[in-house]
């Protein structure tokens, strides 16, 4: 039987500026009762999505004070009123930052173990797939072209780059520490990396890509891809994953410089890429990275914060560069 009483950190005020811990609190509130053919699941794994941020704003239809923080997850039933659904069964879904969630049957899915649970909400899972098909179908690096990848030892980056490497590329990826540089080249294969808390990002971008880049994928935004935009190649190749420089703000920027001109001269193509467009080709993709991490071809790394109350540590980490890989929180051990 659950317990009683669900924890649940929810939004306790809303940031001027930067994000904080203390801008979280921990509630308590009854376990909700079963509708008719609702589903309810124990949070095991929570994830902690960097694109969450923009919904903390107090604007109308955005999060308010007194809400639980959204979030996937991983959970397993714990009781049901569905016949699609028994206690014990492994789920993804909506979890939020909280012990219990219930569920309509709509919400819910299963899937096939390949593997520990903290690979399906990352390998396996929207950040994998996101640096998989990102790089795979969006990019589509040839062998010999230079690819750069910004974010590069977060939960997509690292692995959208090992999957440009596997494809014949010369990978170099930007991060936010010497530490996840040597990382990079020293463990995942990157053939050069670049701390940008180190000097003029277009230096170190030119000495790494003397002859310019080929392919960028972007997870960052703001000065970094405007930045980037200026070393690459007349015909080149931006992926735009994301744009994570302006999630931690209230005011986040309203335009790229360079953008048209730059883009204009140098015959550039941009493409907007998100992960659902490819979700027909999901066990596809899942079984190919299945294949590569078991042939040690690509490393996963998983940056694993134990209990509910290190949610709100582990995500305003994220925006401070502290995650390697994939981070989540386990609130749960499977039953």
């Amino acid at each position: 039987m659950p317990a009683k009483i669900n924890r649940q950190m929810v939004i306790a005020g809303i940031p001027q500026d930067r994000l904080e811990v203390s801008h979280y609190a921990m509630s308590e509130a009854p376990v909700s009762e079963l509708g008719e053919n609702q589903t309810l699941v124990r949070t095991l794994l929570i994830s902690m999505d960097p694109v969450s941020r923009t919904r903390i704003t107090g604007a109308p239809g955005g999060l308010q004070i007194g809400d639980v923080m959204p979030s996937s997850g991983i959970g397993q039933v714990v009781a049901s009123r569905h016949p699609d659904f028994t206690e014990g069964q492994i789920v993804e879904c909506q979890t939020g930052w909280q012990d219990y969630s219930v569920h309509g049957p709509e919400a819910l899915s299963t899937f096939a173990r390949l593997g520990p649970l903290t690979h399906h909400l990352s390998l396996y899972g929207v950040s994998g797939l996101t640096g998989y098909f990102g790089m795979a179908e969006a990019g589509g690096p040839n062998p010999g072209e230079t690819v750069l990848v910004s974010a590069a030892g977060g939960a997509v980056g690292h692995i959208a780059g090992q999957v440009a490497k596997i494809r014949g590329a010369r990978v170099v990826g930007i991060v936010s520490s010497q530490e996840k540089a040597d990382w990079l080249t020293g463990t995942l294969g990157y053939d050069a990396a670049i701390d940008r808390r180190a000097g003029p990002l277009s230096g170190a971008i030119k000495q790494a890509c003397p002859d310019g880049v080929d392919l960028y994928f972007d997870n960052v935004g703001g000065e970094m891809l405007e930045t980037a935009l200026t070393r690459m190649k007349d015909h080149g190749r931006i992926v735009i994953c994301g744009y994570a420089s302006q999630y931690d703000t209230q005011t986040p920027a309203t335009a790229t410089r360079g953008v048209p001109s730059v883009v204009l001269y140098k015959r550039l193509r941009i493409d907007g890429y998100v992960v659902m467009d490819y979700y027909d080709q999901k066990q596809t993709a899942r079984g190919q990275l299945a294949a590569w991490l078991e042939a040690d071809k690509l490393k996963l790394s998983i940056d694993l914060l134990e209990g509910l109350e290190r949610a709100p540590e582990g995500f305003v980490g994220l925006f401070n560069g502290e995650n390697r890989g994939k981070r989540m929180i386990q609130v749960a051990e499977e039953e």
